[in-house]
C-alpha cells in the first residue's frame, strides 16, 4: 500500500524544499481515500486547497496588476480565470505528474479524463496551500510563477482568456439568430464531489455536450466544444 509519498522524487519533480512533510503528504491525499484506509493517520486535502486557491488567485493576481497596467479590470480576470481554472489546473498537474504522487480510492484511481483532471487540480490547488505553509508567501509565489504563471502567453496567443460561453452566444446570435441554450442532462455523485453534463441547444438542436465539476464548468466546456463543433474558433 502507497501510503506515504517519495519525498525526495517530490521535492525534485516540484523544485520545492519540504520542512513538515506532513502537509504535503495531506495535500496529496483524496477524501475517498480515507473511506477505504480507516486507519491512515492524515486528513483530506480539502482545507488545503482551499487556502491554495486563496494563495493562487492573490498571486496570479497581483503579477497580472503589475505586468499590465494598461488592462483594465474585466480584461485581468480574464486572464486570471484562464490560468486558475481547473482545465488548466489539471493540465499543469498532469504534466507535473501529480497523478503519480496522489492517494485516492480504488474507483476514483480508474477515472480517466476529465474527473481525473479535476482530482488533479485539486490537488495543485492543495500542493500550493501546503507549500505556502511550510515555506511561506514568497516560496508560493515562485511555484506559481514556474508553473502557472508560465502559460500566461499561451493563454494570450490562443485567445483561452474568451469566455466561451459570451463567445458562443455573441456568433450564434450573429450567424443563426437564436439565443444558445443550456440544459443539464445528467449529474451524478455525493454532495461534495458532484459532476454535471450539459448540454447547450439552438432552438431544439443539441450542438454539443460538457463535463464539469459544477452547472457553471459544465455549461463552459459544452459552449467550448459547440464553438468547435460549428467550426466558429
Amino acid at each position: 500500500m502507497k501510503d506515504e509519498f517519495d519525498r525526495k522524487k517530490l521535492q525534485s519533480t516540484f523544485d520545492i524544499a519540504i520542512t513538515d512533510a506532513n502537509l504535503f503528504q495531506e495535500a496529496l491525499t483524496h477524501r475517498s481515500y480515507l473511506n477505504e484506509h480507516r486507519g491512515y493517520p492524515y486528513s483530506h486535502n480539502e482545507r488545503l486547497e482551499f487556502l491554495g486557491d486563496a494563495v493562487l488567485e492573490l498571486v496570479v493576481t497581483r503579477y497580472l496588476f503589475d505586468h499590465f497596467s494598461e488592462k483594465p479590470e474585466g480584461e485581468l480576470t480574464s486572464f486570471r480565470a484562464a490560468l486558475v481554472n481547473g482545465d488548466m489546473l489539471g493540465k499543469i498537474g498532469c504534466d507535473l505528474g501529480v497523478q503519480e504522487f496522489l492517494l485516492m480510492s480504488r474507483g476514483e484511481a480508474k477515472d480517466t479524463g476529465r474527473a481525473r483532471s479535476y482530482l488533479i487540480a485539486n490537488a495543485m490547488e492543495a500542493i500550493i496551500g501546503a507549500i505556502y505553509l511550510d515555506q511561506g508567501y514568497e516560496a508560493a509565489g515562485h511555484f506559481i510563477e514556474q508553473h502557472v504563471l508560465s502559460h500566461l502567453d499561451e493563454v494570450i496567443a490562443e485567445g483561452l482568456h474568451t469566455d466561451p460561453k459570451s463567445r458562443f452566444q455573441e456568433l450564434a446570435q450573429e450567424k443563426t439568430s437564436i439565443t444558445p441554450g443550456y440544459r443539464i442532462l445528467k449529474e451524478w455523485g455525493p454532495d461534495h464531489d458532484r459532476h454535471f453534463i450539459a448540454g447547450v441547444f439552438l432552438g431544439e438542436e443539441l450542438v454539443a455536450e460538457g463535463e464539469g465539476i459544477s452547472k457553471q464548468d459544465a455549461q463552459r466546456e459544452a459552449a467550448k466544444n459547440a464553438l468547435g463543433k460549428k467550426g466558429w474558433q
